[in-house]
């Protein structure tokens, strides 16, 4: 490693901590250099925290996001009839809830919606999507090739942030050493490999909708609503369309541009309080959960919570043209039994070994008492 490269690095993250921006082509370049190891761990983690604490620009987010899709993503093509979308949060929320995102992304499926979700073991909560989706039986390591298959013939697929076959160089080596919220959880996240254009996404604070919304337009979505709860009784925030209080909506491509407020009584829903819907602490009570949530049994918040945020993955593929009948679609789709159908195959697809995803997930429907 040359001096002049880590004086010119230094240079770079010394701009930052004097509070000044990057251009895009600088964030690009630098975060090219991290992902290469081409700067000690040092240099690295300060270059994170401290585009973190000055704040981030939307070229800055953007240049990471584009280091990270041309140097460290295995990336794919899907062939559907119909729009792609994604549906993630950014994580960090204070409000840590039941994961509503991975439920209500597979109860949209089963009313119809295309899937390419792209998500991540837990850093800063208590359980990620990743971390939920395999204790039903899905096949989270697996190769991109895999996840193609599954978004082509279940409807829905997860790509592991986190995974070595999806993001092969320095991106899982990054995530894995860090516990602090940083660009990545947003950057990382929007580097889909199935390159998504529509999406529901959720956001840890009510001040970066208008920032991710740039973002998002910059990299090439062409219509997406972005979100952000909030809780009638406790402070903080959480990156879902919230069951419990007042939802900060951004939306672009949809007509409205500007920043608007939902609650769930707008669309005759009851709010329903925080502790209902807040995650479980034992893995295999929230793996239950999960499982009867899905199944209509029990759980009425949490139900009311994923059929909230499915309707908003349907309204922003275009499947609905309101909130009302997206919801309603997606209470049938509970209550009928096709949500849970829909993690059958989407088990028995995303695997390497679908006996062993299959099995694992009639031990799933076992514990939880319920029926396919």
């Amino acid at each position: 490693m040359q001096e002049s490269d880590l004086k010119l690095f230094g240079t770079i993250i010394q701009q930052l901590i004097n509070g000044n921006d990057l251009s895009r082509e600088e964030a690009y370049n630098s975060f090219s250099a991290i992902l290469k190891n081409q700067q000690p761990d040092l240099h690295q983690g300060a270059f994170l925290a401290a585009l973190s604490a000055k704040g981030e620009t939307a070229a800055e987010i953007a240049g990471v996001w584009e280091a990270i899709v041309k140097f460290d993503t295995v990336t794919t093509t899907i062939n559907i009839d119909s729009p792609l979308v994604e549906n993630s949060g950014t994580g960090m929320d204070s409000l840590k809830t039941f994961n509503v995102s991975s439920a209500a992304g597979i109860v949209a499926t089963a009313c119809g919606a295309r899937l390419a979700r792209h998500g991540a073991r837990a850093l800063t909560s208590k359980r990620g999507t990743v971390d939920i989706l395999e204790s039903v039986g899905i096949d989270v390591d697996c190769d991109v090739d895999t996840v193609t298959r599954s978004i082509e013939s279940a409807g829905i697929g997860i790509f592991n942030g986190m995974s070595p076959e999806v993001h092969p160089n320095g991106l899982g080596r990054i995530l894995s050493q860090i516990r602090f919220g940083s660009t990545l959880n947003i950057a990382a996240s929007l580097a889909n490999p199935a390159n998504p254009t529509i999406a529901l996404r959720g956001l840890y604070s009510e001040n970066m909708l208008n920032l991710v919304a740039d973002v998002m337009q910059k990299i090439g979505y062409e219509r997406a609503i972005l979100v952000h709860g909030k809780d009638d009784k406790h402070d903080g925030g959480m990156d879902e369309i919230s069951i419990t209080g007042q939802t900060m909506i951004k939306t672009f491509g949809m007509g409205n541009c500007t920043i608007t407020d939902f609650r769930p009584e707008d669309v005759g829903m009851e709010t329903a309080v925080y502790e209902d819907i807040a995650a479980l602490d034992n893995s295999d009570d929230a793996t239950n959960q999960f499982i009867s949530v899905l199944a209509g049994n029990g759980h009425k918040a949490c139900v009311d919570f994923t059929c909230l945020n499915s309707a908003g993955i349907l309204l922003a593929s275009g499947i609905t043209e309101s909130m009302e009948e997206g919801i309603t679609l997606s209470y049938n789709a509970v209550n009928n039994g096709t949500a849970l159908k829909k993690l059958h195959d989407w088990v028995s697809i995303q695997s390497r070994d679908k006996q062993l995803g299959l099995d694992r997930f009639q031990q799933c429907l076992d514990n939880a008492g319920v029926n396919l």
